[in-house]
């Protein structure tokens, strides 16, 4: 089966998971590059993230890469903002219709997840969801642990498949 591994990093902990399962199940990788990258760092950061939340931004996404009709399961993962997932993927749910696939999402963030895979999987109805994983600050915490824990995940995913 055909894998691809679609993520948006804001700070480089959901990069090192998306990385880490690409190189664990041998997956191609999408990045969401918005075409204008926030820049706030510090408190401001907030701030501008939970605006952004708040209006649903849509922020213009560089070209995607990849024929999504090529693959047969998807990884999806993005940091969590607010509670839910950043704006890059209300582009990319938009603007690239996913339907009929194999899904497992993943997250990354500071201090809990909020509903976030709920949201994601109203975004992503007519897929199966196969599995759902999160970490908490996997460059600062337990860095070695979270890329073992999230390599057996995929793995395992892979194999049950």
């Amino acid at each position: 089966m055909k894998t691809l591994v679609i993520f948006y990093s804001f700070e480089g902990n959901t990069k090192l998971i998306a990385k880490n399962i690409a190189e664990a199940i041998n997956a191609d990788m999408l990045e969401l590059k918005p075409t204008k990258e926030m820049k706030s760092r510090g408190f401001m950061k907030y701030v501008w993230g939970v605006k952004a939340i708040l209006m649903r931004a849509k922020p213009e996404l560089f070209p995607i890469e990849k024929n999504l009709e090529n693959y047969d399961v998807l990884f999806i993962g993005t940091p969590v903002w607010a509670g839910t997932y950043a704006p890059p993927l209300n582009t990319f749910f938009l603007t690239s219709p996913v339907l009929n696939k194999k899904i497992a999402l993943f997250c990354c963030h500071g201090g809990g997840k909020g509903k976030i895979f709920n949201k994601m999987k109203k975004a992503l109805e007519g897929n199966q969801i196969l599995s759902e994983i999160d970490f908490c600050e996997p460059l600062k915490k337990n860095t070695d642990a979270n890329i073992q824990r999230v390599r057996d995940w995929a793995e395992k995913l892979m194999k049950a498949l």
